[in-house]
């Protein structure tokens, strides 16, 4: 990341581990828990190195339980590869709206894997 990059407090990593490279173009919605459902606050699609740095309109995040979904299969498909999930759906807790939450999803036509980054 170069220094004068805007970023949010959340942001996301996506990385093709079946062709081994940054998985560009990815759609993301970032939502949050707004009583028994969902509230979508941003759309974000992965730039050329696979990053979201930032989700127009939430730069300021409360103490929640936010989602990150991605659209998987509308990115395989671009690649004429067929994958198993549809989109991958990351739930995970904001405690202190201070800190910067990053998300990484490494992810293949036929599984995925995440955990918190920095």
């Amino acid at each position: 990341m170069s220094e004068g990059v805007r970023t949010s407090r959340i942001t996301t990593h996506v990385l093709d581990t079946a062709r081994g490279r940054p998985a560009a173009g990815v759609k993301v919605v970032l939502s949050a828990v707004d009583g028994d459902g969902w509230r979508e606050l941003s759309r974000a699609e992965t730039d050329a190195e696979g990053r979201v740095l930032e989700f127009p309109g939430a730069d300021s995040p409360k103490a929640a339980v936010y989602r990150l979904r991605f659209e998987t299969r509308d990115y395989f498909r671009a690649l004429g590869v067929e994958s198993f999930y549809p989109h991958v759906e990351i739930a995970f807790d904001v405690g202190d709206p201070g800190e910067h939450y990053h998300v990484p999803l490494l992810v293949s036509p036929h599984g995925y894997s995440t955990y918190r980054g920095s």
